[in-house]
């Protein structure tokens, strides 16, 4: 069946892989079918596919398979669903990796979901960021990571046959890295500048290690990560608060610091206030890394996730003078139990970072590099990017949907536009300390913005997160937290 010129899903041929398996299994093959026929351009953008019931009879399959089928591929992005108008392939696709999307599908069946741990089965880390527990539910939802994904890699990894791996990391997870971040943050880097971590913290810790000294001026961001001052702190460092404002980063402030060793910044998406380091500041604060022959450690912890546009290169894929630490983590791309990082490293520093490795032996796994560097090659990693932001994306519009209606007027939100939480600023004289107190006694666990701070003194405000809550919790978290904005705290009962 065709009409006119354009290709429609019931010209497809019917996928060999409907003739036998599980639901999960026929759900699968047409989700891979319609994906392909997407990408190489059979199923044009903006066409409309056909009912789920035609297509469910034309296929010989049942209606909720082809439901299922279409609920995955709308949390892609390769199609779009609108009550009334029906289902259509996505007018702009999502990010082009459509050769590694097409060979993904023509991998063997994943084996068996009970052969290997699930991904959602692994344990988070830390004791302040936990999924579920609104809002400090800042880290990746494990659950989105199809389990039958990851185990079909990890089994992979678990066969290799050379599970030796140099001190930086295994070459393949490395090369596959260098192609990601040259596609994906604009990074022009290669195998060899890659250095494989357990996370960025363990990358910090190397750093500090190697490059600063006892008693040398480390610059952090005020309001900023604790963990980063902890750790520059331990290394012997002066730890010096340089102020934040809407753009980034003060430039300006860094002028009388021309002997500090280094700068730590978060520039995608700045950690807490989430805002961007603005394009002149970018330039600013490489050339005072270059003048002060200082480094700069570039923490792009949730740089993948922006929301309403396309995010801005990271800062390294500016650096011309090899002056700028590139810092990344899996373990908030995928889930938190995973403990691989990477760091791009500077030419000088890379044979530095690279013996104290040797020496103290802490490589990540070597079959976890193995399974992720399978997951990146195959396509797979970019469609669960694809997958998080938006799912990340209904948790937060939902969060914001309940405060809207239910306490309009009383707050005003920025760093919405990406990552994995946003701040909360509340009305000048209320008490955000108060106002934690009193959510405690409901289930939010709500974090004061004063609590990162150190010099700083920032007007009342919330940091929240919402990304590892179900879009139940992050509905339900946001109406209790609306309510608390909107009782005054005398005729609050918990």
């Amino acid at each position: 069946m065709t009409r006119g010129k354009t290709a429609v899903a019931l010209d497809l041929p019917r996928p060999s892989a409907l003739a036998a398996g599980t639901p999960h299994a026929k759900g699968a093959a047409i989700a891979a079918a319609l994906r392909a026929a997407i990408v190489d351009g059979r199923l044009a953008c903006g066409s409309p596919l056909p009912s789920s019931r035609t297509l469910a009879a034309r296929w010989g399959v049942a209606r909720g398979t082809v439901e299922a089928s279409f609920d995955r591929l709308r949390a892609e992005g390769y199609i779009a669903r609108v009550r009334g108008a029906g289902t259509r392939v996505s007018a702009i696709l999502p990010d082009a990796c459509v050769a590694a999307s097409v060979a993904a599908e023509r991998m063997p069946a994943p084996p068996s979901p009970a052969a290997l741990p699930a991904a959602g089965d692994m344990p988070a880390s830390g004791s302040t960021v936990r999924a579920g527990v609104p809002f400090v539910a800042r880290m990746a939802d494990a659950r989105l990571l199809a389990p039958d994904v990851w185990q079909r890699h990890l089994l992979a990894g678990l066969r290799a046959t050379d599970p030796a791996s140099p001190a930086e990391g295994l070459p393949a997870l490395r090369a596959q890295i260098a192609r990601y971040l040259g596609t994906h943050r604009g990074i022009a880097c290669t195998a060899d500048d890659v250095i494989v971590t357990t996370g960025i913290r363990h990358a910090l810790d190397l750093f500090a290690r190697v490059a600063v000294t006892p008693g040398a001026r480390v610059l952090v961001e005020d309001p900023g990560y604790p963990a980063a001052r902890q750790l520059f702190a331990l290394a012997g460092a002066r730890v010096v608060d340089v102020p934040v404002d809407r753009d980034g980063i003060d430039t300006d402030a860094l002028a009388g610091h021309a002997g500090a060793a280094a700068v730590y910044v978060t520039p995608a998406h700045q950690s807490p206030l989430g805002v961007t380091l603005s394009v002149p500041r970018r330039h600013a604060l490489l050339a005072w890394a270059e003048a002060a022959a200082a480094w700069i450690v570039e923490d792009d912890y949730d740089g993948e996730f922006g929301y309403q546009a396309a995010p801005l290169p990271a800062l390294k894929s500016l650096d011309a003078h090899g002056r700028v630490l590139y810092c990344g983590s899996f373990n908030k791309s995928l889930f938190s139990g995973l403990r691989v990082g990477f760091m791009v490293a500077p030419p000088a520093l890379r044979g530095r970072l690279t013996a104290l490795l040797q020496l103290t032996g802490r490589a990540a796994g070597v079959h976890e590099q193995h399974a992720l560097a399978g997951l990146i090659a195959a396509g797979d990693f970019a469609r669960h990017l694809r997958t998080s932001r938006h799912a990340y994306q209904q948790r937060r519009d939902a969060v914001l949907d309940q405060l809207r209606h239910h306490a309009p007027g009383r707050w005003t939100a920025t760093g919405d536009h990406a990552g994995f939480h946003f701040v909360l600023w509340l009305a000048p004289d209320a008490d955000a300390d108060d106002l934690a107190r009193r959510g405690a006694a409901i289930g939010l666990q709500l974090q004061p913005l004063g609590a990162l701070c150190r010099s700083a003194r920032p007007a009342p405000a919330l940091v929240l997160g919402y990304t590892a809550l179900t879009p139940a919790q992050a509905r339900h978290a946001g109406r209790q937290l609306a309510h608390l904005l909107a009782e005054p705290p005398a005729s609050f009962v918990p």
